[in-house]
């Protein structure tokens, strides 16, 4: 049976849990100073599957003084998964947090794995904090470099209460588990070669670092910095544009003219459109005259008389 918490873990205070971690590999003052979990006494919702990321967060989060709730979500992918999912209440249990389990099978089909993940999006509270550490944050600037992505997809995921793990590694959170005698589930999906970040994370970066005799993951995670600075100030000099102004549109440098468009429409339909769909706005705005167009997310985006107009078309009957 999958079990966390064995005779020999010690998680039964925040005092015994703080000397434990600075046994590992780094102390705990320097692991927490490297994440970025909210002030000690706020709460925190966390999403922990079982596996080491996951369970090294919500053992710094005790340690950080955050008031955290674990979240689990049973897919019922594999045969052990109610068993798992008793092992992550039996280790919210000794953590002293509350454990809230859900139960969202997952139809089969093709994209298993990306359609299990939104139904964990949307069966958690929103803001909930996951465990992805600098090696994922590696793993996606270059998976949305493969696939073509522009500044903001190259600025990867961004730290904060909901990622307060990017500034660690996967190495650490394996030492923090193993400091506590915890023995974390190992879903063995992560090793399968079906997956694209799975070959990234076990075959391109391995190979990357071969290749240029550097550890990959923190340039990676450095480069995502930088253009998740300059995206921040791309989006802030577009906000001074008028989205509903043809005249100003047509006057802005292409890439601001771009994300105020994107702004617009994000603020209607509640995230943003494909690139596509901005292109064929941003044409039909030089070209001139009127217009109206449907995006998707139900917006339809109109011009006349030199103003565009955004609004939410109403569900179909």
């Amino acid at each position: 049976m999958p079990a966390i918490v064995t005779e020999n873990s010690i998680v039964h205070s925040t005092a015994a849990i703080r000397l434990a971690v600075s046994r590992g590999l780094r102390p705990a003052e320097e692991l927490l100073a490297a994440c970025t979990f909210p002030a000690a006494g706020q709460s925190l919702d966390l999403a922990v599957s079982g596996g080491p990321d996951s369970v090294a967060l919500a053992v710094l989060a005790n340690v950080a003084g955050v008031r955290g709730s674990i979240w689990h979500v049973d897919h019922g992918l594999r045969p052990t998964s109610g068993e798992e999912a008793a092992a992550v209440e039996e280790f919210a249990t000794a953590l002293g947090m509350p454990f809230h389990l859900v139960r969202e099978e997952v139809p089969s089909g093709p994209n298993l794995e990306a359609r299990a993940r939104q139904l964990r999006r949307e069966r958690i509270p929103a803001g909930a904090a996951t465990g992805h550490t600098m090696d994922d944050q590696a793993e996606t600037v270059l998976i949305n470099l493969a696939r073509g992505a522009g500044p903001r997809g190259l600025a990867a995921m961004r730290p904060g209460p909901t990622k307060p793990l990017l500034g660690i590694r996967r190495a650490d959170t394996e030492a923090v588990c193993a400091a506590l005698g915890l023995t974390p589930i190992r879903d063995p999906s992560n090793q399968s070669s079906d997956f694209l970040r799975n070959r990234v994370r076990h075959e391109l970066l391995p190979l990357l670092g071969e290749i240029t005799k550097r550890d990959p993951a923190p340039i990676l995670a450095r480069s995502a910095k930088v253009f998740r600075e300059e995206d921040d100030l791309l989006d802030s000099e577009a906000l001074g544009i008028d989205a509903g102004d043809v005249s100003a549109l047509g006057a802005a440098p292409r890439p601001l003219r771009m994300r105020a468009l994107r702004q617009a429409v994000s603020a209607i339909s509640g995230y943003p459109p494909d690139r596509s769909s901005l292109e064929r706005l941003d044409a039909l705005i030089l070209k001139g005259g009127r217009f109206r167009l449907q995006l998707s997310g139900r917006v339809e985006v109109q011009a006349v008389r030199g103003r565009i107009e955004y609004r939410r078309l109403d569900p179909p009957l």
